[in-house]
């Protein structure tokens, strides 16, 4: 069955990329082709894009999707943007373009791991050639280790409890499938805190991922590829979904637009610092309830966007 697709904020993500026609775009996570999409429809005619994903199969859905006249697509990591752009013999982007939510196809695949609606392997790997998947960590990594992506990359206020659970589980024969550890999750945090929203294993489930992916470690080194590929003027329109990543986007931003920072009263500047990109969004842009009423994935979506400014 063919996945259902719905891009987050696709109006906000061609507005505040200034697309227009003849314009030479990226897309570094493309997955099913939504925001690529958009975003050729109004380069229109003879704008190009260059779409990067890790994960093969939402790939080959976005081909029977794009037009291959225009749209030139890579398996790669968004950091490599650089490498492609100098395989397709181009010098810069106009616009970049970063999702940084799960897709469609992933949530609704069980058999990616990435879900606990359904049951499926402990899988949760974007690329499926990584040696790394959700359940080496929760049947190898030790307790300590453990409790520390859960409390970090989950938010997790019983992240020493879940990861007890899981090695006294785990004990006993290998953890291999979602719905059981779900239930394993849920069962270590005490009943009286167990909301119904979000499900109690939701947090556990977002940090495996999380490290399973590396989303964290590689978000600041994927922003500055980007920035680094832009023509002067270029915009890089980030989407982000939890308080991790968006604090990541937000201090980086902030740090490319900063100025001198020398102490007041100094004949001239010491520091040498000069703003690389200038902050379109102050605040986060969030999506409309129209949105969030047909596309409930949407509502913690939040996008900000720069342009370049200097080389």
């Amino acid at each position: 069955m063919e996945a259902v697709h719905h891009p987050v904020m696709v109006r906000e993500v061609v507005r505040w990329l200034a697309c227009a026609p003849g314009r030479r775009m990226a897309d570094l996570t493309v997955g099913l082709g939504g925001h690529a999409a958009a975003i050729l429809d109004a380069c229109s005619p003879d704008g190009l894009l260059v779409g990067l994903d890790r994960d093969e199969q939402a790939l080959a859905v976005a081909r029977t999707r794009l037009p291959e006249d225009r749209a030139r697509l890579h398996h790669a990591d968004a950091r490599a943007l650089p490498e492609v752009l100098a395989r397709e013999g181009w010098e810069a982007v106009d616009g970049v373009v970063l999702d940084l939510g799960v897709s469609s196809l992933q949530l609704d695949t069980p058999e990616r791991g990435f879900s606990f609606q359904a049951d499926g392997p402990l899988d949760m790997r974007m690329d499926r050639g990584n040696p790394l998947s959700a359940a080496v960590i929760v049947n190898t990594w030790p307790e300590d280790a453990l409790g520390d992506v859960i409390r970090r990359y989950g938010e997790e206020r019983w992240a020493g409890r879940i990861a007890a659970a899981i090695v006294r589980a785990r004990s006993l024969g290998p953890l291999t499938g979602t719905k059981d550890l779900a239930t394993l999750v849920t069962d270590a945090i005490p009943a009286k805190f167990r909301a119904p929203h979000p499900h109690p294993a939701t947090r556990t489930f977002q940090a495996l991922r999380i490290a399973v992916n590396r989303e964290l470690e590689d978000l600041a080194p994927t922003l500055e590829a980007a920035r680094g590929c832009l023509t002067v003027g270029g915009r890089l329109v980030v989407i982000s979904f939890h308080s991790l990543e968006d604090r990541i986007v937000k201090q980086t931003f902030r740090h490319w637009e900063g100025a001198c920072v020398c102490p007041p009263g100094l004949p001239v500047c010491g520091c040498g610092r000069h703003a690389l990109a200038r902050v379109l969004t102050p605040r986060p842009l969030t999506p409309d309830p129209v949105e969030t009423r047909g596309n409930p994935r949407a509502r913690s979506a939040k996008l900000r966007a720069v342009e370049r400014v200097a080389a």
